[in-house]
């Protein structure tokens, strides 16, 4: 009996049996979905992160407090640790290595912006930044302008919003500038809004709006705010000099002495793309383990319909083995049918998987992609599953008396 022969006869099977086969059928392509669909997500989701961090060039560094965990020898912890605002710009002016710097802040992650009758919800994000930030980020000014150096210097109530604010707020983002908008209370003029560019899987620059770092520190004083460095060197400098140096002006400019380990920390940003990256691999665990579960118990579905099979086409065995039908023939059919479904669930459920892990993928801004390892994964597993759930239910069938299945009723 050849492959055609065995698939036919798996599939006449299958339709005889059509609801149960259904059941075990959509119980695999389940386990496939979730791990296939996660696994896409996952890589689309790398994909968006790296491009993000990309934008921000492979010449570049960040600087900030230093983050918890345990302390070392020597290192003071307390309130001193945040990079202040004067600090931070002491080090934009006394950092001599080719390069451009800017300085940014977190200000408020729940605030509301008003203008006349019109507000948005308390979940706008404030930043604080210089008039270098927009010239490093990922985030661009789309229509208007940047901060200029003065009024920066000066704190000036100036404000660049984000273009799904401006939209909210104007209903088209070019009727915002030079109009007066309340943050917080606080009245500021629009002189930009950012280039829309969605979530970048990292933040949303839509749903952000800027002022100067100066007028940070005057309108929103907060005692225990850090003050961020990002610092891009120029493409054809070392960057591992580039931070060296950088270590040597910080260290002088927040007084530690030799003994004192840093209270400060440097991230390269493919070092921090590298760390979004790993912990965003662990879902794929979290697939692994529900197309595990999933499968499992379609095995055993599966098993179970192919000895409920057996019982009741003894006699249709019974009668084949009469006509000549080998022990490797009936072996070959029962086990090609448990495969064929657990493959056509296969399919279905790749199909779906790349369908759903794409959908969330594109809703964090990452690229579509076909993800045609996990394909072959899932695939294999189907065939694994097949194999295993078939065998013996096979085994069992190919092994019938003839004279006793031809009696059996």
């Amino acid at each position: 009996m050849n492959i055609l022969d065995t698939t036919s006869l798996a599939l006449k099977s299958i339709r005889g049996n059509f609801l149960r086969s259904v059941l075990t059928l959509l119980i695999i392509a389940l386990g496939i979905t979730a791990l296939v669909g996660i696994l896409t997500a996952v890589d689309g989701i790398k994909a968006g992160i790296t491009d993000a961090f990309k934008g921000m060039g492979a010449n570049t560094y960040t600087i900030t407090k230093k983050g918890g965990g345990i302390i070392g020898p020597g290192h003071r912890r307390n309130s001193s640790d945040a990079i202040t605002l004067e600090q931070a710009m002491e080090f934009k002016e006394r950092y001599s290595y080719p390069s451009k710097i800017a300085i940014n802040a977190n200000v408020r992650g729940l605030a509301t912006i008003k203008f006349k009758d019109k507000k948005t919800d308390p979940t706008v994000f404030i930043q604080a930044a210089d008039e270098s930030y927009l010239t490093l980020g990922t985030a661009e000014v789309g229509i208007g302008r940047n901060f200029s150096e003065p009024e920066v210097q000066s704190g000036t109530n100036v404000t660049i919003l984000g273009s799904s604010l401006a939209k909210k707020l104007f209903k088209k983002a070019a009727k915002s500038l030079e109009e007066q908008i309340s943050i917080e209370g606080k009245s500021y003029r629009v002189i930009g809004v950012l280039a829309d560019k969605g979530s970048s899987g990292v933040f949303d620059s839509g749903n952000m709006c800027l002022i100067s770092v100066v007028n940070a520190r005057s309108k929103f004083p907060s005692a225990n705010r850090s003050y961020t460095i990002n610092v891009s060197v120029d493409p054809e400098y070392d960057i591992d000099i580039a931070t060296s140096e950088a270590t040597g002006v910080l260290r002088n400019i927040r007084k530690l002495d030799l003994s004192e380990a840093d209270d400060f920390s440097i991230s390269k940003s493919d070092k921090l793309s590298k760390m979004f990256v790993e912990q965003i691999s662990y879902l794929a665990v979290a697939a692994y383990i529900i197309a595990g579960i999933t499968l499992i118990g379609a095995a055993i579905g599966l098993m179970n319909i192919m000895l409920v099979a057996v019982a009741e086409r003894t006699r249709e065995v019974g009668i084949s083995k009469a006509i000549g039908a080998k022990n490797r023939t009936i072996l070959m059919q029962f086990l090609g049918e448990a495969i064929l479904i657990c493959q056509i669930g296969g399919v279905i459920g790749v199909i779906m998987g790349i369908i759903v892990g794409n959908v969330v993928s594109m809703m964090l801004n990452g690229p579509f992609i076909i993800p045609w390892m996990w394909i072959l994964v899932g695939i294999t597993f189907c065939l694994i599953v097949g194999v295993v759930a078939g065998i013996y239910p096979a085994i069992k069938a190919s092994r019938l008396d003839p004279i006793e299945s031809l009696r059996y009723e």
